[in-house]
């Protein structure tokens, strides 16, 4: 949750927005995962759920989690994230 939290702020990104996501993946996580889930997975649901709610806040968050090696791999970020939106 913090690292949702900490993607989000100072973005118009309300609390009840937040919980929202996260008792989401919590619900997704214990409908369709007996006990274990890869946390590249998590990561994966979270950058979705931002992706919809606050592009920067997504790219904040795939940005640390991802791991960007550099500039080109951020650009490439945005540049997918600009294709998503004109389809």
């Amino acid at each position: 949750k913090y690292g949702i939290l900490k993607s989000c702020e100072k973005r118009p990104v309300s609390v009840e927005q937040i919980e929202e996501i996260v008792a989401f993946i919590e619900n997704e996580i214990n409908k369709h995962y007996i006990s274990e889930i890869e946390t590249e997975k998590i990561g994966e649901m979270v950058m979705d759920k931002l992706k919809d709610v606050d592009e920067v806040a997504y790219v904040r968050f795939a940005s640390v989690y991802r791991q960007f090696k550099d500039i080109n791999t951020f650009v490439t970020e945005l540049k997918n994230i600009l294709m998503e939106r004109e389809d």
